[in-house]
């Protein structure tokens, strides 16, 4: 199958979503091809076969917020499902500066040389607000970004934490399907999106630097809870030894927030993602916990939880839309607030009427039929 025309933004070599400056939307229209329209199985088709130009295409789709791209993008989601969940993923966060680009080059790099295809993919709540992404500047990765053996999607922005991190998981998906071996999920490491990560991968490597001031700076109590290793990047020249010493601080904390069960020790190293030196071998520790985790059951154990968490909070937003999307669900909730805030009605009382509205709005309103499921 001939490659088609990427989509708007995208390049098309990588499938990479890259913001130019400068271009209004009616002007790369009007200097565009009409672009070939794909359906379902055309999708399907060329993920299975690892057509990168498709596989662009399919996480564009599923990141679009129109609905008739939605019913679309869940179509190919549900027959690439089959062929999802041999890939090992792996987590990447950490505060700003902590060196994950770099991390991430020369890991990913590693990883095509010994025969690996590497996907990596980001989950940034900040790009909401500045417009950008962890993963916007390809320049920081330009040689892993010019692998072929390497795909490289920036976090889709716009929208809440909840919506970038499920768009995110369903990139992970296709990049799956499309035969990637590892993905890499990188997120910047503030606010929730640590969580977000965790819910999606695998194993979870938190990076941190010495000389930051407070050594535990970025790895927090929740943090600690969640991640699988702490490296210290930055170990070269005269911060290897400060880096060997803060390493040995944070041994310390995960003893104290995990014990000692070598089931859930949190494994702490030291590397320089600068010169390459101690990161394969966190590969090795990574790669090592997730094979004892595969024998034991707990990597599918692990997968199922996530499934169902997945579930749950996608049906909770969808409640929520469904309150803001009937008009006298939405009203009965808008009383509802006033009449707790001034006091009139317990948050219990208030929450029943807000549910009998619903329930009266449903009884009313006609089935909708969700193609697919």
């Amino acid at each position: 199958m001939s490659n088609p025309a990427p989509r708007e933004g995208e390049d098309s070599r990588f499938g990479v979503s890259v913001a130019r400056a400068g271009e209004g939307a009616s002007a790369s229209a009007s200097a565009r091809p009409a672009r070939q329209e794909l359906s379902v199985d055309d999708y399907a088709r060329g993920v299975l076969a690892a057509d990168r130009a498709v596989l662009g295409r399919a996480i564009s789709l599923i990141e679009s917020a129109r609905p008739s791209d939605e019913a679309v993008a869940q179509e190919v989601l549900t027959r690439l499902l089959s062929s999802t969940g041999r890939a090992m993923r792996i987590g990447i966060t950490g505060m700003p500066g902590a060196g994950k680009s770099t991390f991430i080059e020369k890991l990913g790099t590693m990883l095509t040389e010994r025969g690996h295809r590497v996907a990596v993919l980001a989950i940034d709540p900040s790009s909401r607000v500045s417009g950008g992404s962890i993963l916007g500047d390809r320049t920081r990765m330009g040689r892993l970004s010019s692998d072929p053996r390497a795909f490289i999607r920036p976090s889709p922005s716009g929208g809440t934490l909840g919506g970038i991190a499920r768009k995110t998981r369903e990139a992970m998906l296709v990049c799956e399907a499309a035969g990637f071996d590892v993905v890499l999920i990188e997120t910047v490491g503030v606010g929730q999106s640590e969580t977000a990560i965790a819910d999606m991968s695998d194993v979870v490597v938190a990076l941190a630097i010495p000389g930051a001031g407070d050594e535990l700076q970025g790895i927090k109590r929740g943090l600690l809870e969640l991640v699988d290793l702490i490296v210290v990047n930055k170990a070269e020249g005269e911060n290897a030894a400060k880096a060997r010493t803060v390493a040995a601080e944070y041994a310390a904390a995960a003893r104290v927030m995990r014990g000692d069960d070598t089931r859930s020790a949190v494994s702490v190293l030291t590397c320089s993602a600068l010169t390459g030196e101690g990161v394969w071998r966190v590969f090795e520790d990574v790669q090592s916990r997730f094979e004892r985790l595969r024998i034991s059951g707990a990597i599918e154990t692990r997968r199922r939880a996530q499934d169902r968490h997945w579930l749950r909070t996608l049906l909770h937003e969808r409640l929520d839309r469904l309150l803001l999307d009937l008009p006298g669900a939405r009203t009965a909730m808008i009383q509802a607030e006033a009449e707790v805030l001034d006091g009139r009605s317990p948050p219990a009382l208030a929450v029943e009427r807000v549910i009998e509205a619903l329930r009266q709005e449903l009884r009313g309103a006609p089935p909708t039929r969700i193609d697919g499921h």
